[in-house]
């Protein structure tokens, strides 16, 4: 391959012009230029920042293998944009090639009449397997695994499961991992390719299999099937009915985009904020204002609490007015520590190292945590104090950082699992309900130290 056929897979970003501007200024032969010469994930990117005009014009320069290949690297929202400005021969025929289990997800977010006229359109196989992985519960692993699968007897000699992976191997989504299954087609192990090959023809393959893989359910959640493969080190997963029938198996490209969904959705509720599909640079000015604007009510409404507190202890205020000068000092503190444990907690709890019954452990484990990090921060809130109001004041402040911290602490590390105990998802106990919360709090342990140092 000579230099200037290598492909640049470096961010299109980088480029002087990107196929927008290209498409825009109708330069179509410098646009099937740029096209052929970048991959399909970096086409993908740029057709995701487009609108649906621009990004069908685009589209339909590409090579019917190159777009199959780009419309799979492309979200399901971006998919449907796509679709709506195919006629109906390069919709079928895009639809047909696509895997099953992408094609499944599309369809799963589609509105009602793109669903139909995709199914309408696919041979009677690729409709029996798409039916099929649509009857999964939303959100279940049978929804991302591929039900294409070379599956193989245990009583094979290796020469004879060689020759069935190459017959059968061609319509398969992958060949590396091998399920190993008797005669109801129930799971009994898995061998890997690589076994095979190395392997002398006349072995056999109950010799090589590995009895007790792992594996998850049809209807298991597929974020935790993504979290099995991470800490099993598969490439592929398989996947089985309530019967121990195997169904398909889950690959390593699937969970990886299913822990980036996850993990995109527990950001964007941890900083109060709705998730959304689609590229964030497609997004609008009003549709991101849209998800972000519930939160910020809530969180608005829950800060009233923060109001009352104050306006209760106005008569504190009154006597000692300092008491004023450190109030957002030591709710920004009390605020800060919640939010690290909040943040904290959710994510041990999302990767399994925190489980239900562990409440009185963290709750224990960050009362300290907490109690440390405020010892630290009082010894710098006294000598401020000192400086600027007076020892009295001083020992207010530092007493209240040690109780607040503490306090804090606890509250944003309880809450993610009393919400997993209440089946509710930890990322939404988010770091800004924590510190709003931790604010009315904190306010209230001021005032009662101050009243009782003070004796006002």
């Amino acid at each position: 391959m000579s230099q200037t056929d290598v492909i640049d897979v470096r961010p299109a970003l980088s480029l002087p012009d990107t196929v927008q501007e290209l498409v825009e200024t109708r330069r179509a032969d410098a646009a099937l230029d740029w096209l052929g010469n970048h991959s399909p994930h970096a086409i993908a990117d740029q057709l995701a920042r487009m609108d649906a005009v621009r990004a069908g014009m685009a589209f339909r320069l590409l090579d019917k293998d190159l777009a199959l290949a780009v419309f799979e690297e492309l979200e399901p929202v971006d998919q449907q944009q796509i679709l709506e400005g195919l006629r109906d021969k390069s919709f079928r025929d895009l639809i047909e090639n696509m895997a099953p289990d992408d094609r499944a997800r599309m369809l799963r977010e589609a509105p009602a009449t793109v669903a139909k006229k995709v199914l309408a359109g696919l041979s009677p196989r690729e409709r029996r397997m798409t039916a099929g992985l649509l009857g999964y519960p939303e959100g279940s692993v049978g929804l991302y695994m591929t039900p294409e699968v070379v599956a193989l007897p245990r009583d094979l000699t290796v020469a004879a499961a060689l020759q069935t992976v190459r017959a059968k191997g061609g319509r398969a989504e992958t060949v590396y991992t091998l399920p190993v299954v008797d005669t109801g087609r129930r799971l009994t192990g898995v061998v890997e390719l690589r076994e095979l090959v190395l392997s002398g023809p006349e072995d056999l393959v109950a010799d090589l299999v590995r009895t007790e893989p792992a594996f998850v359910r049809a209807t298991d959640s597929a974020e935790r099937a993504a979290r099995v493969m991470r800490e099993t080190n598969v490439i592929d997963l398989p996947v089985v009915d309530s019967e121990d029938r195997l169904v398909g198996l889950l690959t390593i490209d699937d969970a990886v985009e299913v822990i980036e969904a996850a993990d995109s959705e527990d950001v964007a509720k941890q900083a109060g904020s709705a998730p959304w599909a689609g590229h964030y640079m497609a997004a609008g000015v009003f549709q991101l204002a849209r998800y972000r604007a519930l939160w910020l009510l809530l969180l608005l409404v829950a800060a009233t609490l923060t109001v009352s507190v104050t306006d209760f202890f106005e008569g504190t205020l009154e006597q000692a007015a300092q008491l004023a000068l450190f109030i957002p000092l030591l709710i920004g503190a009390g605020g800060n520590a919640g939010a690290q444990a909040a943040t904290a907690c959710v994510r041990a709890v999302a990767v399994g190292e925190v489980r239900g019954g562990d409440l009185l452990k963290v709750i224990w484990r960050e009362c300290r945590v907490g109690f440390v990090l405020g010892s630290m921060l009082a010894v710098a809130g006294v000598l401020i104090g000192g400086v600027f109001v007076g020892p009295k004041v001083a020992i207010v402040v530092g007493l209240t950082l040690v109780l607040i911290c503490a306090w804090a602490a606890t509250i944003g590390g309880m809450m993610p699992l009393l919400a997993k105990r209440l089946r509710i998802d930890p990322a939404v106990v988010s770091a800004p309900m924590v510190t709003t919360l931790v604010d009315a709090t904190g306010l209230i342990l001021y005032f009662t130290i101050a009243k009782l140092v003070l004796g006002i």
